[in-house]
């Protein structure tokens, strides 16, 4: 008998404040160490000040526009041809670009010190809905890269 995988996409729920999928998500790659609660406590606590912060917008929108203002189009992967390495610039997948916004935004508030972990996120994502911070600047590097590589394109197989 095979065993059978399923994508774990399938059993996520929503999470309980914001009934979202996104955030659940995102909850999940903040914990540590199987610490949910706490980082849901850590994401509460930052999306709270961030609707302090952003009058004009809700908190979840200023989430959702940071996730996608933070999502790479198009990234470099490594190709060996004929004993040369070449960075091939690709489209990245949607599930793919949420995954690295996630992870970018997230590593992006762990840098920084000197604050709680949710000031550090809040910040992170208000500069991400601005288009500004760290999680974005790795975004427009990304971008760069790609675009300094397009001779190589043709590569994409």
């Amino acid at each position: 008998m095979a065993l059978e995988y399923r994508s774990t996409e399938v059993f996520l729920k929503p999470d309980v404040r914001y009934n979202s999928k996104l955030a659940a998500k995102f909850i999940n790659c903040l914990m540590r160490k199987g610490k949910k609660s706490t980082a849901e406590r850590v994401f509460y606590a930052a999306m709270d000040y961030v609707g302090e912060k952003a009058q004009d917008k809700g908190s979840v929108e200023v989430f959702e526009a940071a996730i996608n203002n933070v999502k790479p189009l198009v990234e470099v992967r490594s190709r060996r041809i004929g004993g040369a390495t070449y960075q091939v610039p690709v489209e990245v997948p949607r599930k793919r670009q949420v995954s690295l916004a996630m992870r970018w935004i997230i590593q992006a508030a762990q840098a920084k010190k000197g604050r709680p972990m949710y000031r550090r996120l809040a910040d992170e994502l208000l500069d991400g809905c601005r288009k500004q911070g760290a999680a974005y600047t790795k975004r427009e590097n990304t971008h760069k890269m790609a675009e300094a590589n397009k001779a190589f394109a043709h590569f994409t197989w």
